[in-house]
């Protein structure tokens, strides 16, 4: 099913004034495009953009395929925060730039590199994994460790929504990020080839344990746009483009399904 492209909806009313009739015109715009990740215990919400919600999908999964825990996720995410927004900027204070703000002119690579989503992301966390006892330090005081910025307080005020998106994206916390608005498009891009070089494995649909299940899910309710997908389901909860969010219904058997809107459609 293709999802149409909102267009501006112009209402035109009749009002009757002491016996003359007056057109009015009156102008409503659709909803625009968003995110929503909830917090492990469903108390608070915060709100992205689809393109901050496939940043952070990307960060996310960098991290998982390198190997790191949870808490370097988190991490990296605060970091991507107040360095960029979660977006992945042309330029920045003096040569920074990317999602991280990394500087060529100190070692992170080329400009191409750093504006490179997933080599940032393996940048980040191979300097982060290369820290003394970052694993037992504040998300503040690891990140800062990285970054050495000038404001090493700053990180601090996005650890609550870095934290409920890592749970998201690594499968900590089911069904916690939604996307809902979305225009979508049928789009050629290759997930299989995206999901190995982001997520280190081709197999996104399929069977999967429980977390790996929840975190694959995630990630392509962030990348719905990117390759036109209108509809998830994993473990008895079904995400569609149509609702924007996850509702009962199907089999808790441990497989995930998916669907693309068909090119040519």
């Amino acid at each position: 099913m293709r999802i149409p492209r909102w267009g501006l909806v112009v209402l035109v009313l009749a009002v009757v004034t002491a016996g003359t009739v007056w057109l009015v015109l009156s102008t409503r715009r659709p909803p625009a495009p968003g995110c929503t990740v909830a917090s492990a215990d469903n108390a608070d919400h915060w709100a992205l953009t689809p393109d901050q919600a496939q940043n952070a999908a990307t960060i996310a999964g960098v991290g998982l395929r390198s190997g790191m825990p949870d808490h370097a996720v988190t991490v990296a995410l605060a970091t991507a925060f107040q360095e960029s927004k979660l977006r992945n900027l042309t330029g920045g204070d003096l040569d920074s730039a990317g999602l991280f703000q990394q500087r060529p002119s100190q070692g992170w690579g080329t400009y191409a590199q750093v504006t490179d989503p997933i080599h940032a992301s393996e940048s980040f966390f191979r300097r982060l994994r290369a820290q003394p006892n970052w694993a037992q330090l504040t998300v503040t005081e690891a990140a800062q460790l990285v970054q050495r910025s000038a404001a090493p307080g700053a990180y601090a005020q996005w650890e609550a929504e870095a934290r409920a998106l890592a749970g998201a994206l690594t499968g900590e916390t089911p069904a916690a990020l939604t996307c809902h608005n979305l225009v979508l498009a049928p789009s050629a891009g290759d997930l299989a080839a995206t999901a190995s070089a982001e997520l280190g494995t081709s197999a996104v649909s399929g069977a999967h344990e429980r977390g790996q299940g929840w975190s694959l899910a995630s990630w392509l309710v962030a990348n719905a746009v990117r390759f036109g997908i209108d509809r998830i389901a994993f473990d008895g909860q079904t995400w569609t483009a149509a609702t924007g969010a996850w509702t009962g219904g199907g089999p808790a058997d441990g497989t995930l399904n998916l669907h693309r809107l068909p090119v040519g459609a």
